[in-house]
């Protein structure tokens, strides 16, 4: 029916009677191929939902392509005439085009009725005929057509069929249409249409005339704040459906209403000059959107903080009568403590908060506790200049902690009474109690915290390591201390579980060395073994110059193979912890081997900008942990896996 070359989607297009195959291939290929404002399969959706959304997406594409690509009227309804025949065939089992070919088994899997598809065909044939709407309610009756189905048939594709839903997805659907109107009033007007309700702008005294010439004035502006705030109402009465469906599948609907909430706030962000300017959502707030519509699903998932933990079966889980939140006397105590650590855990803004979340409620607790504990012993050793204060700031914070664990109030010094270390750290009063709470719920050693009380203390005297082993001890420290603590709010059963997680402790700090190789010699401290410089023909110096020597990058080639060695065996933990806190450790290990990656792509120039994940990458990373699968064969994320050679120097257990 089309002529050759008269749409451009028809390239690659397969012959009519192919297979299935060959048809469900070039739906995947158009769905992933035409450009679109958002992607049309998301990977927060189930994988086995992927090629369905390619098959409507694909026949979607293809009858908007036909109403809007066509510059004659008469053609383009021609066209769809030959688009519906070819939907009617599809129903009676008898599919010739691709995309209804592909599409078949999307109706009869999903079992979706022909109506949606057919009016939407109704939607571009009024485009044909129809340039200007008199009322508000004929603009609401076209997207009942043009928008509306779109909503239903994602509703039918992920399995609900209730009234109520499709309700509110058409209020959301019918939302995100105007919102595009509002935005592309200068492009709907370069095609001769005008989908502003011609009451509407009479009300603000504005004609049909005025809106075609682009008369921009106060009177428009009054309409467009109308108009949005219509909208706007709109988006509200379609929001609780995020919260009506599967997690996966609530992402993509709350960050399309915010999608279209956040085109709202550029026309306004933008003088409403819709006539003129199309205002653009850039990637930046993409990513933000999607940012946002995560926290707020993960926050929303992990909500009843007030749920006591489950008995424990195993070692690290908690004990089943150990006090917590909500169910002690000392409950306020507990609760305004946990909420104290928190706010010290967000203000951070940490790669490790965004894994909190990712957890049920009385590990996410415990993981607060435990960063806010370490994050103040580290800000003793980073702050000030004074050596002196600093080694009484971490002996204080020593003998809280030693306090807290104990239930003593007070130390005495010969007869006389002294008052409690933590009296003297002002935030120690308020995360202890905490702190000590989620030791006792999760078995944890006490010498954990010491020791990376040591690790603290090693920065403040010692500025350079003459072997590896004197650096793995000191990552031990500051580093696989918080393996452990964690493995042990995670869960596990398997004393192996202990091991991998000092090796992933290492990884990270390994990561973090090299990362900031250059920084850390401005402040005094070479971490890299001398044994490792002399080996490469590096003198510490050659740190403080403006780039990388080629020994340098060689040196920081041979430290990374070490770290990536650790990654390596370290993700075996993965298999060995609670299947619950499987997401938030796949997200930790997945972050940082990222950055690993990326300083060994940018071949170790780390002497200049600090080399980071951009935030779309961080979102990208936060969603395949909560909807995706965790394993140990995608737990790492390596950029250059050919470069690094096999073998390499690796790591050895902490000995001790």
């Amino acid at each position: 029916m089309l002529r050759p070359g008269e749409l451009d989607i028809t390239r690659n297009v397969p012959n009519p009677g192919c297979t299935p195959e060959e048809a469900q291939a070039y739906t995947r290929w158009l769905a992933t191929h035409h450009y679109e404002n958002f992607n049309v399969v998301s990977w927060l959706l189930p994988k086995n939902l992927h090629q369905h959304f390619y098959n409507v997406y694909a026949y979607c594409r293809w009858a908007d392509d036909l109403g809007d690509e066509v510059p004659d009227p008469a053609r383009a309804l021609e066209l769809l005439n030959w688009w519906e025949r070819e939907l009617d065939a599809c129903y009676e089992g008898q599919p010739s085009h691709p995309v209804f070919v592909a599409l078949r088994e999307t109706v009869l899997v999903k079992d979706i009725p022909k109506q949606p598809f057919a009016d939407l065909l109704k939607a571009f044939r009024q485009d044909q005929t129809v340039k200007r709407y008199p009322t508000w309610d004929a603009v609401l009756n076209y997207c009942v057509y043009s928008a509306n189905p779109v909503g239903r048939l994602v509703l039918y594709l992920c399995g609900y069929r209730d009234e109520q839903r499709q309700k509110l997805s058409d209020a959301t659907c019918t939302a995100l249409q105007l919102a595009n109107f509002w935005q592309d009033v200068s492009r709907d007007l370069e095609k001769g249409r005008i989908y502003i309700p011609l009451d509407a702008a009479a009300a603000h005294g504005l004609t049909e005339s005025d809106i075609a010439e682009r008369r921009f004035d106060d009177r428009y502006v009054r309409l467009m704040k109308d108009l949005i705030a219509r909208t706007r109402e709109l988006f509200a009465e379609g929001l609780p459906l995020a919260k009506m469906v599967d997690g996966r599948l609530s992402v993509d609907l709350e960050m399309f209403s915010r999608g279209g909430l956040a085109v709202l706030d550029a026309i306004e962000a933008t003088g409403y000059d819709t006539l003129h300017h199309r205002p653009a959502i850039n990637k930046l707030k993409q990513a933000a959107l999607l940012g946002r519509a995560l926290v707020v699903h993960l926050v929303g998932s992990n909500a009843k903080l007030q749920q006591p933990a489950e008995p424990p079966a195993l070692g690290g889980t908690p004990h089943a009568s150990a006090p917590y939140r909500g169910h002690h006397p000392a409950s306020a105590i507990l609760t305004q403590s946990y909420d104290a650590c928190h706010r010290i855990a967000r203000a951070s803004r940490s790669n490790f908060y965004a894994a909190f979340l990712l957890l049920p409620a009385s590990k996410r607790d415990a993981l607060a506790a435990l960063y806010a504990f370490m994050r103040l012993v580290d800000d003793v050793a980073d702050e000030g200049a004074d050596l002196a204060a600093k080694q009484r700031g971490l002996a204080n914070w020593r003998a809280a902690l030693d306090d807290a664990i104990t239930g003593h109030e007070q130390h005495f010094d010969g007869n006389a009474a002294m008052a409690s270390p933590a009296a003297t750290l002002g935030a120690a009063a308020e995360i202890l109690p905490a702190l000590v709470d989620t030791m006792q719920r999760y078995k944890m050693p006490a010498r954990y915290l010491h020791d990376l009380i040591s690790g603290a203390e090693m920065d403040l005297t010692v500025q350079t390591y003459p072997t590896f082993d004197r650096l793995r001890e000191y990552c031990y420290r500051v580093a696989g201390t918080v393996g452990l603590t964690c493995t042990h709010v995670f869960g596990f059963s398997d004393a192996r579980a202990l091991d991998l997680a000092e090796k992933l402790g290492l990884a990270f700090q390994l990561t973090n060395i090299i990362r900031d190789v250059h920084e850390d010699y401005r402040l005094g401290r070479v971490y890299l073994p001398e044994e490792d410089l002399h080996r490469y023909g590096v003198s510490s110096e050659d740190f403080g110059r403006g780039e990388a020597t080629l020994g340098v990058r060689e040196l920081l080639r041979f430290e990374s193979e070490r770290a990536w060695q650790c990654y390596e065996e370290g993700s075996a933990l993965l298999g060995l912890i609670d299947a619950d806190s499987r997401g938030a450790l796949w997200l930790l290990v997945h972050t940082y081997s990222a950055l690993l990656g990326r300083i060994e792509s940018l071949d170790y120039a780390v002497f200049g900008e600090r080399v980071r994940l951009s935030k779309p990458e961080k979102m990208m990373f936060i969603a395949k942990a909560r909807f995706g699968r965790h394993t140990e064969e995608n737990i790492l994320e390596k950029r250059d896996r050919d470069r690094r050679r096999a073998g390499g120097t690796g790591s050895r257990r902490r000995a001790g």
